[in-house]
């Protein structure tokens, strides 16, 4: 169910970027609009990695500087049938984690002192397991797509709002009153979306990190002290644009009256609400493993 939300939205930021590169340009605005959309996406896919690593500073570990984590995501990896990612350590002492990569083969988690010190190891496994989830079900990419639409969505109605102001050549039959209104409210639309995909794929990530421990309680443990301590402070250099990549926002302890239709995450309440349906679901499938144990041993 997730997955085709997911595909729904994506739809429907194409269709408003194709909208707006029409009422500029009509058949041609459209092409143009796709073609940058899908310019932005071929450098996004090859090098958006790079990027944010070295937007945070991090530095890659091997087992001999970081056993216990390197341990864990060896561990995870081959119980989840993936290759082994890079793994990486950011110098921060606010707890947090992220996964990158365009595809499992070019993956890497990034995780911060303050988490490695914050959590014990059952609890860095939940959190470790639900990147590797990202990982395996391509959020990265998918997300990376979502914002490069949102941000062309966004980069057209700034000309729609110059086009508003100095007069649209192109369009003479364009209304100002109109394009301004258009300028205003679809990079806000574009921004939902992105936001509700971001929302959707990380409910995705907990149930598989869930599914791949067997542990539903290690994730909510961990979730629970992430959030807490994230009321606190923020991981230095975080941005909006990068917000959704974090197993938890580090814009929390900000926007904590904020309304949920911005978030880029959902409420660690509900997360903590579908982890706990799972459990059920596992201590069910336990039981029942138990009875057929007894009636057929």
């Amino acid at each position: 169910m997730e997955q085709i939300k997911t595909f729904l939205l994506l739809g429907s930021l194409s269709v408003l970027l194709v909208f707006i590169g029409g009422y500029l340009g009509g058949q041609g605005g459209m092409v143009l609009a796709l073609l940058f959309a899908g310019g932005m996406n071929f450098y996004a896919y090859y090098f958006s990695d790079k990027m944010i690593l070295k937007h945070y500073n991090a530095q890659e570990v091997d087992p001999r500087e970081a056993p216990m984590l390197y341990r864990v995501v060896e561990r995870l990896a081959e119980r989840g049938s993936l290759p082994m990612p890079k793994v990486y350590i950011i110098h921060d002492h606010i707890p947090n984690a992220f996964a990158t990569g365009r595809n499992p083969e070019h993956a890497a988690v990034a995780i911060t002192t303050g988490l490695l010190e914050l959590l014990n190891e059952d609890e860095i496994e939940g959190v470790m397991a639900h990147e590797l989830s990202h990982v395996g079900h391509r959020d990265i990419l998918i997300a990376t797509i979502a914002a490069t639409i949102a941000g062309a969505v966004a980069f057209i109605a700034n000309m729609l709002q110059f086009g508003a102001m100095f007069g649209n050549r192109n369009n003479r039959n364009g209304n100002p009153i109109l394009m301004i209104a258009m300028a205003i409210i679809l990079p806000l639309a574009a921004s939902i979306i992105q936001m509700t995909i971001s929302r959707s794929r990380e409910f995705m990530a907990d149930e598989g990190a869930a599914r791949l421990t067997g542990h539903p309680e290690w994730l909510q443990d961990a979730l629970i002290k992430l959030s807490n301590y994230n009321l606190r402070g923020e991981v230095q250099g975080a941005t909006p644009e990068n917000a959704h990549m974090f197993i938890i926002s580090p814009f929390d302890g900000k926007n904590i009256s904020f309304a949920n239709l911005f978030r880029t995450h959902p409420t660690t309440e509900q997360r903590l609400e579908r982890l706990e349906q799972l459990k059920r679901e596992f201590n069910t499938l336990q039981e029942r493993n138990k009875l057929y144990d007894r009636h057929y041993v």
